[in-house]
């Protein structure tokens, strides 16, 4: 049985009885399409459109999501500005002269391995719990790349440049940086020396063979998305003044510096880190009131005009005093080269 909407909807029609007693040649006619609402028309392709448009803006969101350049708020994720102390240690005496060889071998760097290859990781590495033991492969591999070059990149040693350094430091710390860099802003929380080591080319230039270097790295896992890492390095430069171009060098004298620094990674990129905390001591300088922006070693012969409140060595962990200025142990200096 057929209904009646059925009826009407069909495109075929049978002539009447009538209509087929005329000359006709077929027993149906073809009935034109029947009229549809334009509501009915244009409902898919609205829906259509719409489901476009949705789909559209969803896109938009997430591939915004991705991509925004700033960080969102309410993250959780902190960025601490770096705190750091230069003290500069006084010596007792005369300092030390001589070949760099002969004082090296005479000091407590004789055993100290040249250059980068001082600066070991840990062995094993292993994971932490919030870690794999890639991400902190990756996490001592950056901090060691830091270490490299804020301390024994020849450029930057000499104040050409502080790209090395400035290139692993989190975005959200290079203001910080920059200012700390920038003659005229230096201040107690912004000098070049808690970032890097400088010297004055005007005044000192490397005496050779080469920096010596030993310290460590230690790891430390601060809960999920926060790694931190632990550098505590003892750098001992042979120094002779600048100008001095007469050889074999005699007038070669050894400036140690120790750096304890703090360093802290975000998980969601390990190929940068914020500094937290910088401890540096070096020496043989004068005390000085004013903010360095560059190390000031005494060079072979020359005496400090003054002295510190503390005897400071900076080969011993944990040694020194939160002071200004200290007094550079005699343990620390070669002993005389007979």
């Amino acid at each position: 049985m057929f209904d009646e909407s059925f009826i009407r909807a069909a495109r075929l029609q049978e002539f009447s009885a009538q209509e087929r007693m005329g000359d006709r040649a077929h027993a149906v006619r073809s009935l034109p399409p029947r009229a549809v609402p334009r509501s009915v028309r244009n409902g898919p392709r609205q829906l259509l459109t719409l489901v476009v448009l949705v789909v559209l803006a969803f896109g938009t969101a997430i591939y915004l999501g991705v991509r925004h350049p700033y960080r969102p708020v309410g993250s959780g994720r902190t960025t601490e500005q770096l705190r750091m102390t230069v003290i500069p240690l006084a010596p007792r005496g005369k300092v030390p002269g001589g070949a760099p060889a002969d004082l090296l071998t005479h000091s407590q760097a004789a055993g100290f391995r040249t250059g980068a290859a001082g600066i070991s990781l840990p062995d094993p590495i292993r994971r932490t719990a919030n870690f794999t033991e890639s991400q902190v492969v990756a996490a001592l591999v950056t901090v060691k790349n830091y270490l490299v070059a804020s301390s024994l990149d020849p450029d930057v040693l000499a104040g050409r440049t502080v790209r090395p350094v400035r290139a692993l430091i989190d975005p959200d710390q290079t203001g910080q940086f920059d200012q700390s860099v920038t003659p005229g802003t230096i201040d107690s929380r912004h000098t070049p020396l808690g970032w890097l080591v400088r010297f004055d080319p005007a005044q000192v230039q490397p005496a050779g063979p080469g920096v010596r270097v030993r310290g460590t790295l230690t790891v430390k896992d601060r809960g999920p998305g926060a790694l931190e890492v632990m550098a505590d390095h003892t750098y001992v430069y042979a120094l002779r003044p600048a100008g001095s171009d007469a050889l074999p060098v005699k007038d070669a004298s050894l400036f140690t510096v120790r750096r304890e620094l703090h360093f802290r990674f975000d998980s969601s990129d390990l190929g940068k880190t914020q500094l937290v905390t910088s401890d540096v001591r070096a020496g043989p300088e004068s005390c000085s009131d004013e903010v360095p922006t560059t190390l000031r070693p005494l060079l072979a012969g020359r005496r400090a005009t003054a002295g510190g409140p503390a005897v400071t060595d900076p080969y011993l962990s944990g040694a020194g005093a939160a002071a200004l200025c200290g007094v550079l142990a005699p343990a620390a200096e070669p002993s005389p080269v007979g």
